[in-house]
């Protein structure tokens, strides 16, 4: 809100320059934001296809919550107005590949009761196969217009 009125006040003063430079940073926060909300979204999806994976079995919760943070991830990541997507699928290959770490500490408190660390919850799945299956699964619920 701060950033509006000081918008407010370059315009009214005709100092362009710096609405303009203001507009950029603005933009800019916005689309911090956007990332930051993708990569929570992302890690629970995470989370949850870890768990699937490690103990080889699903429940309707954990398929709900996969479910929910793909459409959450989509819903986020899409421009309505300009059209389009906020994150390529390199860039959020990278959001994947940036929440494993916390995803798997946070699965390793869930899968098998919390029996496993990270470490030994990590050597029993495949990390690749994972977020290439968090990759499909985003691009395949992808909101169409």
């Amino acid at each position: 809100m701060e950033e509006l009125l000081e918008l407010k006040t370059y315009i009214t003063q005709g100092n362009y320059a710096e609405a303009l430079n203001l507009i950029g940073e603005m933009e800019e926060m916005s689309r911090d934001d956007k990332i930051s909300k993708i990569f929570s979204y992302a890690e629970i999806l995470l989370i949850h296809l870890i768990k699937k994976h490690a103990e080889k079995r699903t429940t309707r919760s954990w398929d709900a919550s996969i479910k929910n943070s793909v459409y959450r991830i989509n819903y986020v990541n899409k421009r309505r107005k300009a059209g389009g997507y906020y994150l390529k699928e390199n860039e959020l290959e990278e959001v994947i590949e940036d929440a494993w770490e916390m995803a798997l500490l946070r699965a390793s408190f869930e899968a098998f009761e919390g029996c496993f660390d990270e470490t030994e919850l990590a050597g029993q799945v495949d990390a690749g196969q994972i977020s290439a299956e968090a990759m499909r699964l985003i691009t395949k619920g992808r909101i169409r217009k």
